[in-house]
Order: C-alpha cells, then sequence, then structure tokens
C-alpha cells in the first residue's frame, strides 16, 4: 500500500475529510505516528505536547511583528499534526484511555483560548480603526463572545454533524453519536469517590457539550425519533444511502466551521496586522455559515422523515 492508501485506513471516512485535510493534516499526523509508535511514545504524551506547542502560539501572536507571528503560525500547524497524530497513535497500538480522550477533546479549546487571550491583550491598547477610541475592555468583550459562544457553537455543530453522517455511514460504533441524557443518568450513577469522581467529572461536562450540540438539531432528533420507533431491528440501507447521499455535500461545510478556513483567515488577519478582523468575522461571516449548514442538514432531515414516514 501506498503512504496515502495507508493513512486513509487510518481516516474515520473520506466522505468527513477532505483533500486538504488529507495532504495537509492527515497525512503529516500519520508520519508523526508512526514515529512515535517507533518511540513507545504513549498517545497522552503526543496530546500534552500539543497542548504546550498550540498555546504557545497565543504567545507567540502577542508580538507585532511579523517573524514572530510567522513561527507561531507554524507552531500552530505542528500541534494540530500532533493533534491528528495522537488519535492515529491510539489506533495503532490499542493506547485508549479515559484521560487521553478528555484531553484530546479540549486540546483545541486551549489554544485558542491563548490564542484569543494574547490577541486581546495585543490590541488592548490600539485605536480602533477610524476613530481616536482604544480598544480597551470593548476587544475583551469580542474576543471572549467570538471564542466562547460563536467558536464554541460553530466547532460543537461541525463535529456532531461529522459524527451523524458516520452514524449513517458505518453504525453506532464508528460514530461517537452520544445522547445528553444517557450521558447524564451514566453520570449520575457514579459516586463521588476515589474510583469514579475523574469520569463522573467528565461526564458532566461532556453532556452538556453534547446538549448544547443537541439543542441546534430539532430536525434531526425527530428523524432519529422516527427511525427508532419504526425500525427497531436497524436502519435500512436505502434509508442509510439516501442520507449520505444528502449529507456528504455538507461535510466540506462543516470542516470550514471546526478548523481549516478559520485557520488560514486567522493567520491572514494576524499577519496583515488586523488581528480584530478575525474576530469580526469570526462572530459574522462564521456565524452564517453556521446557521446555513443548520439549515441544510435540517432540511434533509425533514425530507428523508417524509419519504420513510
Amino acid at each position: 500500500m501506498s503512504l496515502i492508501d495507508n493513512v486513509k485506513a487510518t481516516m474515520k471516512s473520506q466522505d468527513t475529510e477532505g483533500p486538504f485535510e488529507l495532504y495537509m493534516t492527515r497525512t503529516p499526523g500519520y508520519l508523526w505516528a508512526l514515529l512515535f509508535k517507533s518511540l513507545n511514545v504513549h498517545p497522552v504524551a503526543v496530546t500534552i505536547i500539543s497542548i504546550v506547542i498550540g498555546s504557545a502560539t497565543g504567545f507567540l501572536f502577542y508580538s507585532t511583528d511579523l517573524t514572530t507571528n510567522l513561527i507561531g503560525m507554524a507552531l500552530l500547524v505542528w500541534a494540530n499534526w500532533f493533534d491528528c497524530a495522537d488519535g492515529q497513535l491510539a489506533r495503532m497500538t490499542g493506547k485508549k484511555t479515559l484521560i487521553g480522550r478528555v484531553l484530546d477533546g479540549f486540546c483545541g479549546d486551549v489554544w485558542f483560548f491563548f490564542i484569543y487571550l494574547f490577541l486581546a491583550i495585543r490590541l488592548g491598547g490600539e485605536l480602533i480603526p477610524f476613530t481616536n477610541v482604544k480598544w480597551g475592555i470593548t476587544i475583551y468583550l469580542l474576543s471572549a463572545w467570538s471564542g466562547f459562544r460563536c467558536h464554541g457553537r460553530q466547532c460543537a455543530i461541525g463535529d456532531y454533524y461529522r459524527n451523524i453522517h458516520l452514524y449513517f455511514q458505518f453504525g453506532a460504533d464508528k460514530a461517537e453519536l452520544d445522547s445528553s441524557h444517557k450521558l447524564r443518568e451514566e453520570m449520575q450513577a457514579l459516586r463521588w469517590d476515589k474510583s469514579g469522581w475523574f469520569k463522573k467529572l467528565y461526564l458532566y461536562f461532556y453532556a452538556r457539550y453534547t446538549g448544547s450540540q443537541e439543542d441546534q438539531v430539532k430536525e434531526f432528533h425527530k428523524l432519529m425519533q422516527h427511525i427508532q420507533n419504526k425500525y427497531p431491528q436497524g436502519i435500512p440501507t436505502e434509508l442509510r444511502e439516501d442520507f449520505c447521499r444528502g449529507s456528504k455535500p455538507i461535510m466540506p461545510l462543516t470542516n470550514i466551521l471546526t478548523f481549516d478556513l478559520r485557520v488560514i483567515i486567522m493567520f491572514l488577519c494576524v499577519g496583515f496586522n488586523v488581528p480584530y478582523l478575525y474576530f469580526i468575522l469570526e462572530s459574522t461571516a462564521f456565524e452564517l455559515l453556521r446557521f446555513y449548514t443548520i439549515r441544510r442538514h435540517e432540511k434533509l432531515c425533514a425530507e428523508i422523515l417524509e419519504k420513510y414516514k
């Protein structure tokens, strides 16, 4: 098998990964995973290194020096390769742990927290364009809204739609399509003791995250309720194929909402010394894209529900 064939074999689905992800992210990540495997490095160690490297990007974005910013951009790309490598390494070696899943889940959140924080500090003393007023606390409020509210929901829905596609394409075993209700039940069954406190805490935050995804997909849940009632033995092949056929064109939009185009735009804004523009675009253009993506997916779910009633 060629290198690309080996990389494709480690991917969950080629439907949810485009050429950019395959060549610019997954392939370098796969090569790093092979190196870490030969060195017997644990996937959790790779995740921790990724968090440290990605977080350093924020500090380097604080500077207005272009060379320093370019180094920060390179570090973020490197961190993303490691973020891909840890999952591939875990699948190669079978070293899958709860702590690894937890760290991998908020790895990107840590990167962007420091990036947004240092960009806000960088801009705090500068003038708002076309005015004589400094950004001051306004930029902190804008970065917080952009990051916690907009970025968070955009990534959440992008991730959820990819898992929905995987669910219909391969079944529940290949998708992380969890239910917030079941996660809360599992959390409540655990005790705050030495053996269960960590998993209980993890399930609490994971259930909240899953709930925030579910709140955005009303028509999908109507479809799932109908499928569970009408097809308790399993989803018919025709229905799976119809759904995937309609869902596949939406997958490139989910990649834009999560990392790809977002980071390219960030790099351009930082490089041209207009980082505030990134926060504005994330709060407007990316939010419009999120609404458009949801509308398309909800329409698909309603059409599939009507067809299989």
